[in-house]
C-alpha cells in the first residue's frame, strides 16, 4: 500500500480511502463490517463516512466494526456535518455553531470514539458566515474532539476565503477538500488543484468512477439497469441528478468509457481499475474515495493500486476527456448556493 501525507499535516493515509456511504443501508451490517476488516487487512487506514449517510446508520456500523476489530487508533477516521438529520426540525441542518457542535457529539456516540480525525463540512452554505463555522470547528479541535477539519464540494474561491479568515482570526484552518473528480469531470484542475498544491491541502476525490459509469457496466445503446443509482434517480425524479444522469449517457461520455475499456483490455484489468488508477496518480490527488457496495466491488477497487498509468495512457485519455471540458459538470448553481450574502463575515 502506498501512503501519502494528508495535506500539510504529515499524517500518512492510504492511497485509497474507503467510503462508507453504503454501509448500513444498501450494504447490510454484517457485510459492511467484513468489508471494513478486509480493507484494513490490505493496508487501507483511511475511512470516510458522514452523519447523513442513512441518517446515522453508516456511522453506527463503522463504529461497531472498529470496536470489534480493535483498530480505531490505527486508522484515520473522517466524517462530515451539514446535511439535514430530521425532516421535521428546521434546526437539524446547516453550518452554524449549534448544528456543528450538536452533530459532532452525536457522531462521536455513533462512532463509539472519543475523537474524529478529520471533521468535514459536507457542503458550503452562503447564508452562514464562514467565521462562525470556523470558530465552532476550532473549539472542537481545542476540546480534543476533532484533530483536523476539511471541506467537501467547496468551490476554490470559498476554500481560499476560509484560509484567509482562519489566518485573520487565528483559527485552525481546513487541511483538505473533498471534490467530485473523475474522467468525465476534470474541472477542479482549473483552480482547486493549483490552490491545494500551493496551500498544502489534501485532495480527496469522491465519485472517482463517475457514480459507477466508468466501471463498464453501462454500454452504448442499452437500457439503464433497473437496480442502478441512475435508474433510481430517474424513477424518483431526484433533481438535479436526473440532468446529470443524461449527461453521463452522452456520446462524449461513452467515448471516454470506450477508451478506458480499451486500455483495460490491453492491461488485463477492469475498466474501473483503469479509471481509479488514473485518479490515484493525478497531480495533487491524495486519496480517492471508493464507495463499494459489495465485497466484490471492494476487491476490484483495491486492484487499481497495481495498475500502472503511463504517459501514453494519459495522452490517450486526455484526447477524449479534455481537462478543459466537464462532460458531467458538478459545480453549478443548481447544486450549490454560490450567491454570497452581504457582510459575509
Amino acid at each position: 500500500m502506498d501512503y501519502r501525507s494528508l495535506g500539510r499535516t504529515g499524517v500518512q493515509v492510504s492511497a485509497l480511502c474507503l467510503g462508507c456511504m453504503n454501509f448500513g443501508g444498501k450494504t447490510l451490517e454484517a457485510e459492511s463490517m467484513d468489508m471494513i476488516d478486509h480493507a484494513l487487512d490490505t493496508g487501507v487506514n483511511f475511512l470516510d463516512t458522514a452523519n447523513v449517510y442513512s441518517r446515522g446508520r453508516s456511522e453506527e456500523v463503522v463504529g461497531k466494526a472498529l470496536k470489534r476489530n480493535g483498530q480505531r487508533d490505527r486508522i484515520v477516521l473522517a466524517t462530515k456535518v451539514h446535511g439535514r438529520m430530521d425532516d421535521d426540525d428546521i434546526l437539524a441542518a446547516g453550518n452554524n455553531r449549534r448544528h456543528i457542535i450538536q452533530q459532532c457529539e452525536a457522531s462521536l456516540r455513533r462512532l463509539q470514539t472519543d475523537y474524529i480525525d478529520l471533521y468535514q463540512i459536507h457542503r458550503p452554505q452562503s447564508h452562514t458566515p464562514i467565521d462562525e463555522t470556523l470558530r465552532a470547528l476550532d473549539d472542537l479541535i481545542r476540546a480534543g474532539k476533532v484533530r483536523y477539519v476539511g471541506t467537501s464540494t467547496f468551490p476554490a474561491w470559498e476554500v481560499m476565503e476560509s484560509l484567509w479568515v482562519s489566518k485573520e482570526l487565528g483559527l485552525n484552518r481546513f487541511i483538505s477538500e473533498q471534490p467530485p473528480y473523475h474522467l468525465l469531470d476534470r474541472s477542479i484542475e482549473r483552480e482547486l488543484i493549483p490552490l491545494a498544491q500551493t496551500y498544502g491541502l489534501a485532495i480527496l476525490p469522491w465519485s472517482p468512477l463517475a457514480r459507477g459509469f466508468l466501471s463498464g457496466k453501462y454500454q452504448r445503446g442499452q437500457d439503464i439497469p433497473g437496480d442502478s443509482r441512475f435508474a433510481s434517480d430517474i424513477a424518483t425524479n431526484n433533481t438535479p441528478f436526473v440532468e446529470r444522469t443524461h449527461q453521463h449517457f452522452s456520446d462524449l461520455a461513452y467515448g471516454v468509457l470506450e477508451t478506458v475499456e480499451a486500455l483495460a483490455a490491453e492491461k488485463g484489468c477492469t475498466p474501473s481499475q483503469v479509471a481509479l488508477a488514473w485518479c490515484i496518480n493525478q497531480p495533487g490527488v491524495t486519496s480517492p474515495i471508493i464507495g463499494p457496495r459489495t465485497m466484490a466491488h471492494l476487491e476490484d477497487n483495491l486492484g487499481a493500486l497495481d495498475v500502472t498509468i503511463t504517459d501514453e495512457d494519459r495522452a490517450r485519455l486526455d484526447a477524449v476527456a479534455a481537462p478543459e471540458q466537464a462532460i458531467v459538470p458538478y459545480y453549478t448553481g443548481k447544486m450549490i448556493d454560490f450567491k454570497p450574502p452581504q457582510h459575509r463575515w
